[in-house]
């Protein structure tokens, strides 16, 4: 099974649009806890209520060697546990594309992701590596959460911001590969109406939900497709570090489901 099924299956079981980001912080969870330890805790309390798992990567890699296995043993976890649902690889990769090849490598072949987000930034030769890969969801960035994308996002190409021009172009490797998703912000939600018009049967990644303030009612408003589905939420901070994390991801589910309805 290719992870756009993967995940739409586990959406409808599971009748919930979120994902948890899992972004475990030292400084946060305490530098005698374990990442993965953590990490167990929150993938028992949420999983009954979310359809995916999104690890950053970066979290693992600062903590070396040991890091990098907790991110080993909470991928094989999830595994374990919740087969049925993807895992998403938070990495922003991309590069010439003898290095993609290595970075699809590493991804798909060492850590088994089922998706990875990926920079469109060098074109088309530096996100081919990973397209090739049918099974897998490659997940390009289109419109980021933070505050300073519009630096380079906005500019303007030909009279159209350069986010745009980013989507125009999925539109036309998604011709060919049928793999793709993207990243929009719910930080920006005018932006995700934008794109949706141009893809209105693509998956949204949508991060920015919690503590980035991203805008929830109007991000499914303007991001749901005409049959509900097409987005992917995900909050990590305002749920792993929640008080009570389960109850955290069942009332974004449950909100977002009552709008769906």
């Amino acid at each position: 099974m290719n992870f756009i099924d993967k995940l739409e299956k586990a959406q409808v079981k599971k009748n919930s649009l979120v994902c948890v980001g899992l972004d475990p912080d030292k400084d946060k969870i305490g530098a005698k806890r374990s990442l993965f330890n953590f990490d167990k805790e929150i993938i028992d309390k949420t999983s009954p209520y979310v359809s995916c798992f999104k690890p950053q990567i970066a979290y693992y890699a600062a903590e070396g060697l040991n890091g990098l296995g907790d991110l080993l043993k909470t991928i094989n976890y999830i595994r374990k546990t919740n087969p049925d649902l993807p895992i998403i690889c938070d990495a922003k990769r991309a590069d010439i594309a003898s290095t993609s090849e290595k970075y699809a490598q590493e991804i798909f072949d060492w850590l088994e992701f089922d998706a990875v987000t990926v920079n469109p930034y060098l074109g088309f030769d530096a996100i081919e590596p990973f397209l090739k890969r049918k099974e897998k969801g490659v997940i390009v960035l289109c419109r980021t959460s933070n505050k300073d994308a519009i630096e380079f996002q906005d500019l303007k190409v030909d009279t159209e911001p350069l986010f745009l021009k980013v989507a125009e172009k999925i539109m036309q490797w998604n011709k060919n590969y049928k793999n793709l998703l993207l990243v929009a912000s719910s930080t920006w939600p005018e932006e995700i109406r934008a794109i949706r018009r141009i893809l209105p049967k693509m998956i949204f990644l949508v991060p920015g939900i919690g503590p980035q303030g991203g805008n929830l009612k109007k991000t499914l408003e303007y991001g749901l497709r005409d049959d509900k589905q097409g987005l992917i939420i995900s909050s990590s901070r305002g749920i792993i570090y929640a008080q009570d994390p389960a109850k955290a991801a069942m009332e974004l589910r449950d909100e977002i489901n009552r709008y769906r309805r």
